[in-house]
Formats: structure tokens, sequence, C-alpha cells
């Protein structure tokens, strides 16, 4: 017979676009979430791109907000702990040369279960450095793998993800951006990626975007959640704050060997 499904709770939380350097504000906003998700039984909660001080390419000071992974991540993050819920929180990253590179790191019972770092920062230039790898992590019985916005565009990070046995991606996002760049097309457009995604490898997609305007910047949100067969489980309210919840579908699937 067909072998069962198992069912995960997932979240997204579109998180207001708050001004650069907001650290704090955020890890307070968050903890809000993770406590909805403890009661509401989410597994995973996913945190938008840069949601910790926000994207280096549009502050002054990007070096006030940055954290080393080995260092300071974990007194910073301290206060996400949850023995339930594990979260992916986007933030930027520097290095022992001073190199930034945009990344997530998977908070998971008080410790760094894994990070990412986004692949292509881009279009034009930016003061994040790429990142090289394609990883995929494991928490409880769900393996999945993390694409930052941009890198969703590409097929191939996520098909390599799903070679590697991830069930699910989750897509950090930030679409605060000046508002001639930042229109509300952003939305269909990425849903549009999502469910591309989703259909070519078979996995959920879970995007977690800022909403909102601050300053220059304006964000419509595009948080989503995409099952394995491209069907829009929960999407966003345009400009505002909100958390979604969905039960996506986790196949037991077995490790694809061979070279990638």
């Amino acid at each position: 017979g067909a072998r069962r499904h198992a069912l995960v709770k997932v979240a997204a939380y579109q998180a207001p676009l708050l001004p650069a350097g907001s650290t704090t504000r955020a890890l307070r906003l968050i903890r809000r979430q993770i406590d909805h998700c403890e009661t509401a039984g989410v597994e995973m909660l996913c945190c938008p791109e840069g949601v910790l001080g926000g994207l280096a390419d549009y502050a002054t000071d990007p070096a006030s907000f940055a954290l080393d992974a080995e260092r300071q991540l974990r007194e910073v993050l301290e206060p996400l702990t949850s023995d339930r819920v594990t979260t992916i929180v986007g933030f930027t990253e520097v290095d022992r040369r001073g190199r930034l590179y945009n990344a997530a790191v998977v908070w998971h019972k008080g410790s760094v279960a894994g990070l990412y770092r986004k692949l292509h920062p881009a279009i034009n230039k930016s003061v994040y450095e790429p990142g090289c790898d394609t990883p995929v992590f494991t928490v409880g019985g769900l393996t999945f793998g993390i694409v930052i916005c941009r890198d969703s565009v590409f097929a191939e990070p996520a098909s390599r993800m799903a070679a590697q046995g991830a069930a699910v991606l989750f897509v950090p996002t930030n679409n605060g951006m000046p508002v001639e760049k930042g229109g509300r097309e952003l939305v269909g457009e990425a849903r549009n990626v999502d469910i591309d995604r989703a259909t070519e490898n078979g996995t959920s997609v879970v995007r977690a975007d800022v909403a909102g305007r601050q300053g220059e910047l304006v964000s419509f949100g595009s948080s989503g959640i995409v099952d394995g067969a491209g069907t829009i489980l929960a999407s966003s309210r345009p400009l505002e704050a909100d958390l979604l919840v969905a039960e996506v579908a986790v196949a037991p699937r077995r490790m694809i060997l061979g070279n990638h």
C-alpha cells in the first residue's frame, strides 16, 4: 500500500518593515509569534530575510547590527529559545575578516542547528558577499532547505536541496524596497516562483516577507505557503504584519544518492 504522509505544521511570519538596526524590537515581535506557534502546534517558524536589523544594502552602518555567527549569535537569539518551535531567522552575518553575508540561522532548542548564506545577494551590487553552499538541515523528522529571497528565482539551489532529501523549502524574503521598485506586482511574482519551485521538486515552499512602509521603503508582503502540488495553502494580507500557519505533507523520502 501507499506510504502515509506525515503532516508537519509550519508558519511564516510576515514581520513589519522596521527601521534599520531594530534588532531588539524584532526579537520581541518574533518571540510573540513563537508563543502563538507553541499554542498552535507549529514545529517550524520562518521569519523574513534580514529581520534582525534590516538589510545591509539599505543601511548607513550595517556593521552596527551585523552578528558574528560563532561569537554573538547564541546570546542574541537566546530569547527565541523554545522546546517546541524551531525558528529560521534572517540576519546580517560578519565573519572574522569583516565580510558581510546575508544569512539565515536555524535556531533549535537554544542552539544553532544550521546556517545558510544567500547565494545571489543583489541584482547589481551588494555589500554582501555571495554564499556558496546549498546545505539541507534535519530537525525532528523534517529535512528542509533554505533559499533566501532572490535565490528562489533560480531553479538550481532548490533542486539541489530536494535531491538531498529536502521536503520543505523555507524562503526568508525582504521586499522592502524604494517605492519605485517595490510594487504590488512583486507579490504575484513571488507566488509564481513558489509554485514553480514546489511543482518542480514536489516540495512545500514557505515564504516569509516583511510588510509595510518605512521611510523611503515599502513592501506589500509576499508571504505564503504552497504545498508540493503547487496549491496555495495560505497567503498574507498586503502591507500588514501577519502570521500564516498551515499543515504540509512530508512524504517519507528515500535519500537520492548520486552526483550533484
